[in-house]
């Protein structure tokens, strides 16, 4: 426990290493309760309120979480840190009247942590400047017996390992793993604990210098025998669409609250931090140095989903909701530059086009309209599975997967045929297809004379595969397609760890009249089984996530 007593008061020099990006600190620690001491290994700060941190001066760690006088940090005997730790570092302190700022130096990354007198918060900041050092996440590590979480993301009580060491299963037969968030990162602001009259939070940054957009899933929290661990992820490689983007990121937030949920003041778009703008840390922009998106309104929108408007170039990603009522947008807090602008319906790309941001002004866009031709749903079809989204939302399975392992005792059979007309197409029909779980799917439909006379396009829908699964129809057992070319997805798992975000591709096959049975009162079959080369055996070998099945008139 750090000493409650006076701070001594004392003059301090920043270590060269950081002075570049802490010059503007200066000063002496404060006698007042709100300061910071030195104990030998930690620089000690309090803010002043009931919490208590200590960060240490060799590695950067938080080694030292202490909230009305009960330590939260560690479990196994580690730190709280930058990805597993980052080890030798240079570590200094300042304060700036009522900021106090710790700067780590290790190589070419920058880390920082700050407090505010009176608050019960750390702020904090990371910037990866390149590939040299691995920094793809925080990690908060929270003592055993303090939370009780059995929460799906959850390790509780599942000491089967049943997939590379991170999927585990209980004696019951439902499954976790640290990938099982259920969350998109549009969905959640904060993640974290709440017992008695105490809630520990992590606090999301606005993920301007992550990767994968508002749709990806990836960690939040886990919880284990050892302990809890809270992530707030930079960038994270698992069934990930984009590049690494460089840069500082933050500021994201540990918060300590009376059991309530963090202050909707610290929330992503809403956070603002004018007092860090003299801090001179490296790579910070503040609110005068970035601009805003504002779209009057977007037209040719189906009103049933909810639309998303994105923004993304090298450097950086934002995005914002459309209102229903119009489709206006504000997106804020936009770092200068040129970005490409998605607009999503659900998560389904249906416009593109540039917008060019600049610092301190607003760029207002006209309204943008969607053609009806970029929303494949407009399309006329004699039947259809699913719907256009760029999700598999509404199959079989397909929530429990978001944050389940396919093998979970939860989830519904996998085989199963469908019949068009039966009104369970679609419920029916599993969310994910597998080379060696439930590859000859039959779906069954009839045609009117009209429809077997002539030839049809048949499409298949997909939002992400593993190992290039993908899907080869037959017709009637006559005549079947020629094999598709796999379409570019992510190298990783991802039908297994709770996410179907990949790249959206449609796969499109020209099926001929003289494929179809001319009896109209006889159903014909379509079987749609899965190809790959790749792919190893049961749910790893090759396999795909549906989107949308439909035959077009």
């Amino acid at each position: 426990m750090p000493a409650s007593g006076p701070v001594a008061r004392r003059t301090f020099v920043l270590g060269a290493a950081a002075a570049a990006g802490t010059a503007a600190l200066g000063g002496t620690a404060s006698a007042a309760a709100f300061g910071w001491s030195d104990d030998g290994a930690n620089y000690v700060i309090d803010t002043g309120a009931q919490l208590v941190f200590k960060v240490g001066k060799s590695n950067g760690d938080l080694t030292s979480l202490v909230y009305r006088g009960v330590e939260y940090q560690g479990y196994g005997g580690k730190n709280s840190h930058i990805e597993s730790g980052l080890g030798s570092s240079t570590v200094t302190i300042g304060q700036s009247g009522s900021t106090i700022l710790v700067s780590v130096t290790h190589g070419t990354l920058r880390h920082y942590y700050a407090a505010r007198s009176g608050e019960n918060n750390i702020y904090l900041w990371t910037n990866k400047a390149d590939t040299s050092v691995s920094a793809t996440r925080f990690i908060l590590r929270v003592r055993a017996g303090l939370f009780l979480n059995d929460e799906p993301d959850s390790y509780t009580y599942a000491p089967t390992a049943i997939e590379a060491s991170d999927v585990f299963a209980k004696p019951d037969g439902q499954t976790r793993s640290k990938h099982y968030s259920k969350l998109r990162v549009a969905d959640y602001t904060h993640v974290g604990w709440s017992s008695g009259g105490v809630g520990l939070w992590i606090v999301r940054s606005n993920h301007e210098k992550a990767s994968g957009g508002p749709f990806y899933r990836s960690l939040l929290r886990h919880q284990s025998a050892d302990g809890g661990g809270l992530y707030e992820i930079l960038y994270y490689g698992q069934n990930q669409t984009e590049p690494e983007r460089f840069g500082l990121q933050g500021p994201y937030v540990i918060a300590l609250t009376d059991g309530g949920a963090p202050s909707a003041s610290l929330f992503p778009g809403t956070l603002t931090t004018p007092w860090a703008d003299s801090l001179g840390m490296a790579g910070y922009v503040g609110a005068s140095g970035r601009g805003r998106v504002a779209g009057v309104g977007i037209t040719g929108r189906d009103t049933a989903y909810a639309y998303t408007v994105g923004l993304a170039n090298s450097a950086a990603q934002y995005w914002g909701s459309a209102r229903v009522s119009d489709g206006y947008f504000s997106i804020p807090g936009v770092l200068p530059g040129t970005y490409t602008l998605t607009v999503y319906k659900d998560e389904l790309a249906v416009h593109t086009g540039t917008v060019t941001v600049t610092a301190g002004t607003t760029t207002t866009l006209n309204t943008i309209a969607i053609p009806a031709s970029n929303d494949p749903s407009n399309a006329t079809a004699i039947w259809r599975i699913g719907d256009w989204t760029g999700t598999p939302r509404g199959f079989k399975n397909a929530e429990l997967m978001t944050y389940a392992h396919p093998s979970d005792v939860r989830a519904a059979p996998w085989t199963g045929n469908v019949v068009i007309g039966s009104g369970t197409e679609t419920s029916a029909f599993p969310c994910y297809l597998w080379k060696d779980v439930n590859s000859g799917i039959v779906v069954y439909f009839r045609l009117t004379a009209a429809q077997a006379a002539a030839a049809h396009t048949l499409r298949i829908g997909v939002t992400t595969a593993y190992a290039n699964g993908r899907p080869q129809v037959v017709v009637n057992d006559t005549w079947t397609s020629a094999i598709p070319s796999p379409p570019t997805q992510p190298g990783t798992r991802s039908l297994t760890n709770g996410s179907y975000r990949g790249n959206n591709h449609t796969f499109t096959y020209s099926v001929p009249a003289s494929a179809w049975l001319t009896d109209t009162g006889a159903y014909n079959t379509l079987r749609i089984n899965v190809v790959s080369g790749s792919g190893t055996t049961s749910y790893l070998s090759a396999g795909t996530s549906i989107d949308a099945i439909d035959l077009l008139a």
